[in-house]
């Protein structure tokens, strides 16, 4: 049987740095990535898992691989991809496909495609966002936003070129290719008009929010369904049940709402450094978030209450879901 080209980053003993082993369809005669790069990671006592370094650089390794070189690609293109996908992130979507698969009974490599695939979506949807036309961010993980540093157009397009990459990944790197088209499907419903995409233009229409169900309802479809179908991917790489899938989903679903609560709470109460882009902007922009509409501690209150939904739904999973638990503890109190 063929082995996965993410193999040499994602076995299950320490991680190295690639090898020249490691060949994708679109890199240039199997050479290994150029000018490979190594951000920091989340620091060990950032994740509550025992190896978060090691987890986190095997997903550095295979995401710098993946977009070492593309056949094609214009420099300046290149080096738009590279700076929002690479640059220094909490990477939780492709964790959680990693976890899911684990909780599974699935392996770290049949599931790192996958893993690659949602950061690559989610860079995508964060460069858009930052654009002047969306959200009019500057910042971004502490840095510059994409379109600060190559203007408009290139952040445009590297955006869709990680769109577009991310279903390259799934279509040639997920076996069978029965179950590569069943992942494609997952992350397009998840990406797509109905979910991702139509929760960013509510997000952007004054009068499309004004109730805690509308807010909950969008940030269900704009954060949360890309971090449940994170789990859905990595459960799915493993071979689960249509039950362990759903339950996985179902967690994702409160965990991803969660999540953005805490968004809104470190808007108003974090600290700008730790969390690395401009806090208050909601305020100044009028957008509904949850502190607005029912107060810091009523939100703080509503977060708890998910977080504990999410780790009651992990309940069969037993002590093979131990790092999901701990996740869900890890977004609730977070800095960043």
């Amino acid at each position: 049987m063929k082995s996965s080209r993410l193999e040499c980053f994602a076995n299950d003993s320490a991680v190295s740095a690639p090898d020249s082993r490691f060949a994708w369809p679109f890199f240039v005669d199997g050479n290994p990535p150029y000018n490979f790069v190594h951000f920091p990671v989340t620091s060990q006592s950032a994740l509550p898992l025992p190896d978060a370094e090691d987890w986190l650089r095997r997903i550095e390794y295979a995401l710098d691989a993946a977009t070492a070189r593309v056949v094609g690609c214009p420099q300046a293109l290149h080096e738009a991809m590279r700076y929002s996908l690479l640059g220094p992130g909490k990477r939780l979507r492709p964790l959680l496909v990693l976890l899911a698969a684990r909780a599974c009974g699935g392996s770290i490599e049949a599931a790192m495609p996958a893993a690659c695939a949602v950061e690559m979506v989610h860079a995508y949807s964060l460069i858009h966002d930052d654009l002047p036309a969306m959200d009019n961010d500057d910042l971004r993980r502490g840095r510059p936003t994409c379109h600060k540093v190559f203007g408009e157009a290139l952040a445009i397009l590297a955006g869709d070129a990680l769109l577009t990459a991310a279903f390259q990944v799934l279509a040639n790197e997920v076996r069978p290719p029965a179950l590569a088209a069943e992942c494609c499907a997952v992350l397009a419903e998840a990406a797509g008009a109905g979910q991702l995409v139509g929760g960013q233009a509510e997000d952007i229409e004054a009068n499309a929010v004004n109730t805690i169900d509308d807010l909950e309802s969008m940030h269900s479809r704009k954060t949360g369904a890309m971090i449940a179908a994170s789990l859905v991917l990595g459960a799915k790489t493993a071979g689960a049940d249509p039950p362990r899938v759903e339950a996985l989903a179902n967690y994702g679903r409160r965990l991803g709402l969660a999540f953005q609560i805490v968004d809104d709470l470190l808007d108003v109460q974090g600290n700008e450094a730790a969390v690395g882009k401009r806090l208050q902007k909601d305020a100044r922009q009028g957008k509904r978030t949850f502190p607005a509409l029912i107060g810091v501690e009523a939100s703080r209150r509503r977060a708890e209450q998910l977080v504990a939904e999410a780790c009651a739904v992990l309940e069969p999973f037993g002590s093979s879901a131990r790092e999901l638990r701990a996740l869900a503890g890890y977004v609730l109190e977070r800095n960043r």
